[in-house]
């Protein structure tokens, strides 16, 4: 046994030798050995220092998000511990591998009042997939190995460690630090459906006159796409997701008629699944959002449903048919049964590619018009429109979950299959986007990436100009300005008879801020300058942001179905 090598150089070995490169997080008293180490060792790992744990965690969301990586953020004890909550329990509810590291007080210390005490271990247990405080030095690489088998098997999630300050100065014997190879990226361990369960799905599906694909976000996370393209293509049948399945397959593609549900959905693809006879879920939580509350599909149509949680089907929808496994290897299972049963579809089937094609064009007909307009303030479709012609391939939009996310879950394009969109539903904190786009830039440096906030959420996270200015992250902010808690105001609305209580604020000059942190920035007001400012935003090398003075959303036409009428 070495002397010499302690607690923290084990961690930052076993983070090492399981592929991490990048660590996103903030310093604090317990974290000196972890910190220590990281600046003495080799490792080839990138630490970002933010200003903020709960955007070290939205960070290492972003970067899990569009690498399939595992993302790494850590904080000290205390104040840390909680304030890092936040992005693992969102990144646990979205199926994201973040790992969150927190140092803690001596286990020494324990009980006897020291600074910054709290259970950490009771704190994060309800929230996250896998969850330890460790005790012993000897603990640490085992703990990181069953951190990232839990993160990365099964349906993913995020997971935390605990690590105490007197551990990390024990001497660790190096033989123990060794990393399961395959654990640094999901899916880890895939598995199949039941050849049984698949050969009565696809009898099924053959049968169904109108079938319906719904996906969710683990068609992306498990890199189905082909293989959806594949069976969609081989039934005729129509594809809608969810607002975080988005990328299931690319925009482009005939069989994708959008969005469905009451965030992002529109009376057109409500249509395409209202015609339906089966509806086949594919890694989707068939929840509330989805499903308009579980009104569409209805609950007489034949429900096939394929994941890789099997608490996750028969929740909601009485299942016909129920498919447990992975989404890439269920999806090419499944289209190759109904390759062979492709002479047994009805005479009288219905055109999936049609209909998909209709609910394309009746939006885009509700749609051109708004983002056409030049009445100020602003309209937010005037945004999403630009964002779509001007944008090049591979290029990510990352958005706030208030007034971005249901624009641009309805009428964002992207031309290509994979995660092109970010939003956090799980659990719509605002804040993210500017993070969440700093992570992604991170993780996938040789593309565009957009962040998209309301003013609300600026105000939560503009601290973090200083990092994207420190690091020099070439990322593009655009702020929805109309000085008002939107998703709020316009819930009031509709369901309180305009009894507009604590939703109002006043405006901030948001470029002149950014300028201020040594950001590039553009204010507008005037929609005919709109697409100059874009233009020279996404031109510009280096951080750029954008202050869109745009209407309050309460007075727009925003795709939620509640709203609408």
């Amino acid at each position: 046994m070495s002397s010499s090598f302690n607690g923290a150089d084990g961690l930052v070995r076993m983070l090492q030798l399981n592929g991490v490169k990048h660590i996103f997080g903030l310093c604090g008293d317990t974290s000196l050995p972890f910190y220590d180490a990281l600046a003495r060792l080799d490792h080839g790992i990138d630490h970002i220092l933010t200003r903020d744990e709960r955007s070290a965690g939205y960070m290492a969301d972003g970067y899990a998000r569009v690498t399939g990586k595992v993302g790494v953020c850590e904080g000290p004890s205390g104040g840390g511990a909680t304030y890092l909550l936040p992005g693992l329990v969102e990144a646990n509810e979205s199926s994201v591998p973040v790992l969150g590291i927190t140092s803690d007080v001596s286990v020494g210390a324990r009980g006897k009042f020291p600074l910054t005490e709290l259970d950490q271990q009771a704190l994060y247990k309800p929230l996250t997939k896998w969850n330890t405080t460790i005790d012993r030095v000897d603990q640490i690489p085992g703990a990181v190995r069953s951190a990232f088998r839990a993160m990365t098997t099964g349906r993913p999630g995020a997971a935390h460690i605990a690590l105490p300050y007197d551990v990390q100065k024990h001497a660790l014997d190096p033989a123990e630090v060794w990393a399961q190879p395959g654990h640094d990226r999901v899916p880890a361990y895939r598995s199949a459906p039941d050849p049984a369960a698949v050969e009565q799905a696809a009898e099924r599906l053959v049968a169904a006159r109108s079938p319906v694909i719904i996906c969710g976000g683990g068609v992306v996370i498990a890199g189905a796409s082909e293989a959806l393209a594949e069976l969609a293509t081989a039934l005729n049948a129509p594809v809608c997701t969810t607002v975080s399945g988005q990328g299931s397959l690319a925009d482009t593609h005939p069989l994708n008629a959008g969005v469905v549900g009451t965030n992002g959905g529109v009376a057109a693809t409500r249509a395409v699944v209202a015609q339906a006879d089966l509806v086949l879920f594919v890694a989707c939580r068939a929840g509330s959002t989805t499903t308009e509350h579980w009104q569409m599909p209805p609950r007489s149509v034949t429900i096939v449903h394929l994941d890789v949680d099997p608490m996750t089907i028969a929740t909601n929808y009485r299942t016909d048919v129920a498919l447990v496994g992975d989404a890439l290897l269920g999806l090419q299972a499944l289209a190759a049964a109904v390759a062979q049963r492709a002479d047994q579809r009805p005479a009288d089937a219905a055109d999936g590619r049609a209909l998909a094609a209709r609910a394309r064009a009746e939006k885009q007909a509700f749609f051109a018009p708004l983002a056409a307009s030049l009445d100020r303030p602003i309209k937010p479709e005037r945004v999403v429109d630009l964002l779509n012609r001007l944008l090049p391939a591979r290029a990510i939009v990352v958005a706030d979950p208030g007034t971005p996310c249901p624009y641009f879950s309805a009428y964002f394009n992207a031309p290509q299959a994979g995660r092109h969109f970010i939003t956090n539903r799980a659990h719509g904190a605002l804040g993210f986007s500017m993070s969440a786009g700093v992570g992604a830039a991170f993780g996938q440096p040789d593309s565009v990436v957009v962040s998209v906030m309301g003013d609300g959420s600026f105000g939560f996270t503009c601290g973090e100009l200083e990092t994207i200015v420190r690091r020099n992250v070439p990322l593009k902010m655009i702020v929805f300005s109309n000085s008002v808690y939107g998703w709020i105001k316009a819930s009031q609305k509709t369901g309180y008879e305009q009894r507009y209580f604590s939703v109002d604020f006043n405006r901030t000059q948001h470029a002149r801020v950014a300028e201020a942190f040594g950001v590039k920035a553009w204010r507008v007001e005037d929609p005919s300058e709109l697409e100059a400012a874009l233009k020279a935003a996404l031109m510009h090398d280096g951080p750029a942001l954008v202050d869109v003075i745009s209407q309050e959303l309460q007075d727009t036409a925003v795709p939620v179905s509640q709203w609408m009428g």
